[in-house]
């Protein structure tokens, strides 16, 4: 079994600081064997911001996966914008704009999905679809492929369509090819976790698709700070959501889910306690 922790939505310069230092301590203690963010590190793209984000993936364990957002992005510097949107992305936390990690049970590709000329919706492109199932592709059966963006593909029946990545469609018929298991995204700053299936119909194939809520910043849209925690085994996977709780100046564990695959489809199980 391996533990994933997902963080999301950092955005350093808007940040709840009383929660950075246990939010440390409490993912040194899960001992994670890989650490994902998914994206918005900080709020402005300014360089302070980035150093802070810098500074707190430095705390954090190792090894980890990150991808930028929108926010990843200057909004008011419009030269920056335009000629290097993620020059300050690429300085300061890494120049891989898709990052893989593969061991023996999971294997796990970041995709870039921040771009300069919107302010807020995010895409993929046909090099990065075909990148993905290349990389996907060929894979022994028993390891759990893991894609990592900032704006999802799929989020629960609602409002937020607008907020899916441009090209979701073409990009899940490829994840079907390539046997995509799960989806981590943020964006939203609210967490869940659903089967794709509602949105695409794509006979025999379903992703689990798992959005995080925002872990440090005050901007938590009804809910407070939080990241998940995934147990993934081949074919089961337990998503368990950690949420800050003022009084008690640690995340706890206020939800668990247990996800089965059969064949090559995603269902929810039990809720667990």
């Amino acid at each position: 079994m391996r533990t994933i922790v997902q963080l999301s939505d950092l955005h350093f310069g808007r940040i709840n600081e009383a929660v950075i230092a246990p939010l440390v301590a409490q993912v040194h203690a899960l001992a994670p064997d890989l650490l994902v963010v998914s994206g918005d590190l900080t709020q402005r793209a300014r360089t302070e911001q980035f150093l802070e984000a810098r500074q707190f993936l430095d705390a954090l364990p190792q090894p980890q996966i990150v991808v930028p957002g929108n926010h990843d992005v200057p909004l008011f510097n419009l030269a920056a914008r335009l000629l290097s949107p993620l020059g300050k992305y690429r300085r300061y936390i890494t120049p891989d704009l898709q990052p893989t990690y593969f061991d023996e049970e999971i294997a796990v590709i970041g995709i870039n999905t921040a771009r300069s000329l919107t302010i807020k919706d995010g895409r993929v492109n046909d090099r990065q679809i075909e990148l993905a199932r290349r990389q996907l592709s060929g894979l022994p059966e028993q390891v759990v492929k893991i894609v990592v963006t900032h704006h999802p593909f799929d989020l629960p029946a609602g409002p937020q369509y607008h907020d899916l990545v441009g090209q979701a469609a073409p990009a899940m018929r490829a994840f079907a090819i390539c046997g995509a298991d799960v989806l981590l995204a943020g964006h939203v700053h609210t967490s869940s976790a659903v089967s794709s299936a509602a949105r695409y119909n794509i006979p025999g194939y379903s992703a689990l698709v798992v959005q995080a809520g925002t872990a440090t910043s005050t901007r938590g849209r009804g809910e407070s700070n939080s990241f998940n925690v995934l147990h993934v085994e081949a074919h089961q996977i337990v998503v368990e959501r950690m949420s800050w709780h003022a009084e008690q100046t640690q995340f706890v564990s206020t939800s668990k889910q247990a996800f089965e695959q059969r064949g090559n489809e995603w269902f929810a199980g039990p809720v667990l306690p």
